[in-house]
């Protein structure tokens, strides 16, 4: 298979360091929030692009027709599954100044940051799940863009495929491109794009973007990074939000990279909504700093480097509510081999299966529930008591797993007791202001994902495995914030 071609961003190879390295390692939610960001971005300069052209219909009238039309989205009515990666690396100015550098830091190359985004065929909604780094997978063959073929590995952490990728291939293709293959096949999604990143660029679209609002849940303080904000509602520069989405000690997080992830979509979503307020025709000057610096900043495959192409599907999504951007983690747990690197849980597969089929994240509980159903019918009619018992240890655990979205009692910080005999119709309907369940005994659920809101700081755990799988943004802003529900 081909590799897909590099069409946009910076042309230098940046060098490259073991994939297992952890020394002031940066994991940054930037990647994913600058192709949302882009893609508003497209909307706003393709609506400049037509308001221009129609003004131009004097001078070359034989186009009039085809001057006032949105580009259009080469894409539309088919799902788009893209695999966004965000770099590590202190290659450049930019990118030392915010990460950090010496000791061999400006070799150091990899990808911290993983997620696959579905854009649904209609537009309507979009999917969103992040891949830990520290994810134990099979990596399978890849050749790079130099020819070598780098062979399937077993039992690897997820973030060293990209940094092996740029080890043999010397290049942002060759890396995004064996990341690429393992997705696929440890997914089995129709991946054919992919966008990577840097934390530099995160800063600078920001920046263009004049800042971004976002409510902070409790003073948060980290030495490493120089975060210093209180409790409340905080316009961040593009520096504050990139310390913001890389800190991973102090106050404010556990020292986990997942708690990480979970706070890195949360600031996604806050970038989109501050992405929609621009306004072309009062801030034009803005508009096409926004323009000029997401082009200069990502690195796309060939299906993704057109300017019109960008256009196009930006202005498709320019409607969308982030109220239907589903955002989470893919279920892990400790591996047995090691404490700090964690595999994919049972549930993981559900969360696959949705999108393989182009359905939204938040029937996930549906797929759960039907697929033990089906399992537990299955161990009924069994006719061999030895077959059954050694089925019903696995057939346990996952049944548990596939009901977190019906606890009955539990704690905030993610223990908690199941009781398989609830239904999701028999749940309270939930809150119109923070989208949450309240269940009798003052436990709130997400519904799209089952898990269990901490009051305190909205991040969202697994009811079983008590790991970190998203944050409860439009809560932490209708309560903590008292921001107006228009978000």
């Amino acid at each position: 298979m081909g590799l897909p071609n590099i069409k946009a961003g910076r042309n230098g190879k940046p060098q490259h360091s073991d994939g297992f390295r952890s020394s002031h390692s940066l994991r940054t939610g930037i990647c994913l929030a600058l192709t949302f960001v882009l893609c508003f971005l497209a909307s706003t300069v393709a609506a400049f692009w037509t308001d221009i052209n129609g003004h131009m219909h004097v001078l070359e009238p034989i186009n009039l027709t085809q001057a006032h039309k949105a580009p259009e989205d080469i894409y539309k009515g088919k799902t788009l599954n893209v695999l966004v990666l965000g770099q590590d690396t202190r290659d450049g100015k930019g990118n030392s100044e915010v990460g950090g550098s010496g000791d061999g830091l400006e070799e150091n190359h990899q990808s911290d940051t993983a997620m696959v985004v579905q854009i649904a065929a209609n537009r309507s909604y979009v999917n969103v799940v992040s891949i830990p780094r520290d994810s134990i997978v099979n990596a399978p063959a890849c050749v790079t863009s130099n020819g070598k073929t780098i062979p399937a590995r077993r039992h690897v952490m997820f973030n060293s495929i990209f940094a092996e990728g740029y080890n043999q291939g010397g290049d942002a293709n060759s890396a995004a491109s064996c990341s690429l293959a393992a997705v696929r096949s440890l997914t089995g999604l129709d991946i054919q794009q992919f966008v990577v990143a840097d934390f530099n660029g995160f800063k600078s679209i920001i920046d263009a973007l004049g800042g971004v609002d976002v409510c902070i849940p409790k003073d948060t303080w980290d030495g490493y990074t120089g975060i210093n904000l209180k409790r409340g509602l905080h316009h961040l520069d593009g520096t504050q939000a990139t310390e913001y989405a890389r800190m991973r000690h102090g106050t404010g997080a556990d020292g986990s990279d997942i708690m990480r992830t979970t706070r890195q979509q949360y600031l996604i979503k806050s970038l989109v909504n501050e992405a929609k307020t621009v306004d072309i025709y009062s801030d034009l000057p803005k508009a096409y700093r926004l323009a000029t610096t997401s082009m200069s900043t990502l690195q796309l495959s060939e299906g993704l480097g057109s300017f019109q192409t960008l256009l196009g599907l930006g202005n498709s999504l320019k409607h969308i509510d982030t109220a239907h951007i589903y955002a989470r983690t893919i279920p892990v747990e400790e591996w047995s081999q090691d404490r700090n690197r964690v595999v994919w849980t049972e549930q993981a597969e559900t969360i696959w299966h949705l999108l393989r089929q182009g359905k939204p994240l938040t029937q996930a509980n549906e797929e759960a529930e039907s697929a033990s159903s089906s399992r537990t019918s299955s161990s009924d009619t069994s006719s061999s008591d030895t077959q059954a018992n050694n089925e019903q240890k696995p057939q346990d655990t996952q049944s548990a797993r596939d009901n977190t979205q019906t606890p009955s009692k539990s704690s905030v910080s993610g223990a908690a007791t199941q009781t398989p005999s609830a239904s999701a119709s028999a749940l309270p309907e939930p809150d119109p202001r923070t989208g949450l369940i309240t269940m009798p005994d003052k436990t709130l659920i997400d519904p799209s994902t089952g898990g269990i809101v901490d009051p305190n700081d909205g991040t969202i755990k697994d009811a079983n495995t008590g790991q970190y799988i998203g944050m409860a943004d439009r809560y932490l802003f209708a309560t903590v914030c008292a921001v107006p529900a228009q978000r």
